[in-house]
């Protein structure tokens, strides 16, 4: 069995007295997409600038391809691609100009870069796009540049920090799509972000919150983490609705979904759905239909960075 392409051991960064990232741990096979969740400010963009090599640990280390970010940063580097939130671009070169530019950094030149370039071209349907100056591009097409750029050297892993901010659904589904390809081709990729439907395509997660990790698993298993039983309510007013239900000790958490609420209730209540409506009515609330719903995602990441946050240490 093959090392994995990425260990994370008790990677700690501190900035002054501040801890952006907290004894973090965690490996990533070969092969696989590696969702790195969280909100602004969770410390995944500290961790990933860590695991590139570009910022020292304050404590622990880790290994990309075999290679210690602590002690061969170089080493880690040539082994890597790496899309940042803001696109690496040079907006006054072209699409091929920018590609032969990161080529070229990566000391790919000649025949290997011209068949390199026309297969990512190719591939990332840039090809009409060749002789635009990178300012000129829509959102998403930049997008596909930098990645392309990122891939120019054939790197087996790649650290993808919010690549998808900014730009519209249909593009952000191509891009996970691009990803997956990758994925099958034997690319080990890791992707932060904050987007709760992105990380579904992933297979594996790790959420984390004030840099410290919250769980891990398939997007499945971390939904199943979500304690308590979940209820989708229709009533009005809805926001009404939500105060009510919010008071009574039973209820571990309301939240506005679409025009309905869902509504997270201890695992022991015997009929959620009676309990609920009772409730309801009692307050003189016009009741609708009630249901069990299936956690999310959000739910779970809502309801174990709020565990999470009661745990630590004051």
């Amino acid at each position: 069995m093959s090392e994995p392409a990425v260990i994370a051991e008790g990677l700690v960064r501190r900035f002054g007295a501040f801890t952006a990232v907290d004894h973090l741990s965690f490996e990533i096979p070969r092969g696989r997409i590696f969702g790195f969740l969280g909100p602004n400010g969770s410390g995944k963009s500290t961790t990933i600038r860590m695991l590139c090599g570009l910022l020292l640990p304050t404590e622990g280390d880790a290994r990309v391809c075999g290679a210690s970010v602590r002690c061969e940063p170089e080493r880690v580097r040539g082994q890597i691609g790496y899309m940042s939130q803001q696109f690496s671009l040079y907006p006054d070169l072209t699409v091929s100009e920018n590609l032969e530019f990161y080529g070229g950094v990566y000391g790919i030149t000649g025949p290997r870069l011209g068949r390199r370039q026309d297969e990512l071209l190719d591939r990332l349907e840039l090809g009409r796009e060749r002789g635009r100056l990178a300012a000129e591009l829509s959102t998403g097409v930049r997008q596909r540049l930098a990645l392309a750029c990122a891939l120019i050297h054939e790197p087996p892993v790649l650290f993808l920090d919010e690549p998808t901010s900014g730009v519209d659904p249909g593009a952000r589904r191509r891009f996970f799509e691009l990803i997956q390809d990758l994925s099958a081709q034997g690319v080990t990729t890791l992707v932060t972000t904050h987007v709760m439907d992105e990380a579904e395509h992933c297979n594996r997660l790790l959420l984390i919150h004030r840099g410290r990790r919250v769980a891990e698993g398939s997007p499945a298993a971390v939904k199943a983490l979500v304690p308590g039983r979940l209820m989708q309510v229709r009533a009005e007013p809805a926001m009404r609705a939500a105060d009510v239900l919010e008071a009574a000790p039973e209820v571990l958490e309301v939240s506005l979904f679409g025009t309905a609420l869902h509504v997270r209730l201890r695992e022991d209540i015997p009929e959620p759905d009676a309990f609920v409506r009772t409730r309801l009515l009692a307050a003189g609330l016009e009741v609708g239909q009630i249901e069990a719903a299936r956690p999310t995602l959000e739910h779970a990441f809502l309801a174990l960075a709020a565990d999470s946050e009661a745990e630590a240490p004051s």
